[in-house]
């Protein structure tokens, strides 16, 4: 910690695409510098598999590597404990156990911050519980925090919405929006040009907008003539009513937001086939694949799985991704 003002990192991975804003913008407020590791690469990826136990799925693995990438550069790390991000819903226990799984594997280890963010009960109370802890673990109290929180909510709330009805425009993320969404330009259904396909991509958002971890499927789609749509181009509100359909809501949040997505899209006329970008050794994410998958089967919507790992090989995911997209023009001139 030089000058009293301490070096905070942030790996850019999981739920960093998510919540990365708010968690900048509330530590930066507080006086806090924080340092993001740089987006994935192959050394990235290669320092958190060789770190991270064989069981975890790749994000987890690639998590390992952004952390490892930031212990000798910050005075400590920021990785919260997330149980729960709504009410009635819950974050997978590999995540929720990334804190011990780091102080194990980092050698030597830094302090890491990691302030419990629980939500399932009482969502309100929850949140205040973790912004009074996370402030609290850099040794600040009082309206601090409270201004802190109301810009990092704001600046949030604005990221959101920004998401929401853009149309597709170049790939690369900006210094100014630190967890932007890398494809941010997406059309929604009904705005299709006479010439190019919608397609869903559905996917977890730290697969999906991590450029090398996701092999930029949605920029492949567009130059092979296709128009994304993404879970983030939807409401909330679109994504719940579909998922009112299931006899049962799903226990994982990030599974019932891809799977209200894929239902709702599936339903849109105009959307002439679905993507599931999923990682090797998700549970959540195998059994909302399947589901997904047999929804789209009833419905006749063509549906493409594609499963990534370390070792993946880009070309034969390309080969895979133009037959689909092959498909879909035939479908539509036939």
């Amino acid at each position: 910690m030089k000058n009293n003002k301490w070096r905070l990192g942030v790996p850019r991975a999981l739920f960093y695409y998510y919540y990365g804003p708010w968690w900048e913008t509330f530590f930066q407020a507080l006086g806090a510098e924080v340092v993001v590791s740089p987006p994935t690469c192959k050394e990235i990826m290669d320092l958190g598999v060789s770190l991270a136990v064989a069981e975890a799925c790749l994000p987890v693995k690639v998590y390992y590597g952004h952390a490892a990438w930031l212990v000798p550069r910050v005075d400590a790390l920021f990785v919260p404990r997330l149980v729960s991000v709504e009410k009635k819903s819950f974050i997978c226990p590999k995540l929720m156990g990334l804190p011990d799984m780091l102080r194990a594997a980092l050698k030597p280890c830094p302090l890491i911050i990691d302030t419990t963010v629980n939500l399932a009960r009482r969502p309100e109370e929850g949140l205040a519980a973790a912004v009074q802890g996370m402030a609290g673990a850099l040794g600040i109290k009082g309206s601090r925090v409270d201004l802190a929180r109301a810009a990092a909510e704001d600046r949030y709330h604005a990221w959101l919405a920004k998401q929401q009805g853009e149309s597709m425009a170049t790939a690369g993320c900006s210094e100014e929006e630190p967890a932007s969404r890398v494809y941010r330009s997406f059309s929604s259904p009904g705005q299709e040009s006479r010439d190019a396909l919608q397609v869903g991509v559905i996917g977890h958002g730290y697969l999906i907008f991590d450029q090398f971890l996701g092999m930029d499927i949605p920029g492949k789609v567009q130059r092979l003539g296709g128009k994304v749509i993404l879970t983030e181009n939807l409401t909330p509100l679109q994504v719940e009513t579909a998922c009112r359909q299931l006899p049962k809501l799903l226990y994982w949040t990030l599974g019932r937001k891809i799977m209200g997505a894929a239902l709702h899209l599936m339903e849109q006329e105009n959307v002439a086939g679905l993507i599931h970008l999923t990682a090797f050794g998700c549970g959540p994410d195998s059994l909302v694949g399947d589901l997904a998958e047999r929804y789209a089967r009833r419905r006749g919507k063509p549906f493409l799985l594609l499963t990534l790992d370390e070792h993946t090989g880009e070309a034969g995911l390309d080969t895979r991704l133009e037959a689909f997209m092959d498909m879909l023009y035939r479908r539509r001139s036939a």
